[in-house]
């Protein structure tokens, strides 16, 4: 199965950036190791990061036509953004919400998350592995669970 990774705005300078939210990995080093783990689980992935709006978008669109699902890391569009949570809902395909720190954590006007109640879970607070954590989601079938969530 194929699953795109999208990172959102100033994901690019992770290892540059207040490490004690976002670790000191880069983008780079975090998607190596991804690989790594995904070629473990039998998954492909491919990579896409933007710090532009519509950009995130037409790859959330473009997903749902190439794609088994996304893991999407959308940054603080995740608070602010109609139009990513929309992409989310009509690229159909499920598509992981995950974040380095746990937004629930930190300042309250990161507490909301418009993209949540449009995405099949979300994962957060876990660094890196916050990632590592949806592609096992993926790898063990989670995407044709029934609603139950057995």
């Amino acid at each position: 199965m194929k699953i795109v990774v999208i990172n959102g705005p100033n994901l690019n300078m992770l290892g540059q950036r207040e490490a004690t939210h976002y670790g000191s990995l880069t983008l780079e080093e975090i998607n190596g190791r991804l690989s790594e783990l995904a070629a473990e689980m039998g998954l492909e992935l491919s990579f896409f990061q933007s710090n532009h709006e519509g950009e995130l978008v037409d790859a959330l669109q473009a997903a749902g036509g190439e794609a088994g699902g996304v893991v999407l890391n959308a940054g603080a569009y995740t608070h602010t953004s109609v139009a990513v949570r929309d992409a989310v809902l009509c690229c159909g395909v499920p598509v992981v919400e995950v974040h380095l720190s746990n937004p629930a954590a930190r300042e309250p006007f990161r507490h909301v998350s418009l993209l949540a109640g449009a995405c099949a879970g979300s994962i957060a607070g876990f660094g890196w592995r916050s990632y590592a954590l949806a592609l096992n989601w993926f790898a063990a079938g989670g995407a044709g669970e029934t609603a139950d969530r057995e």
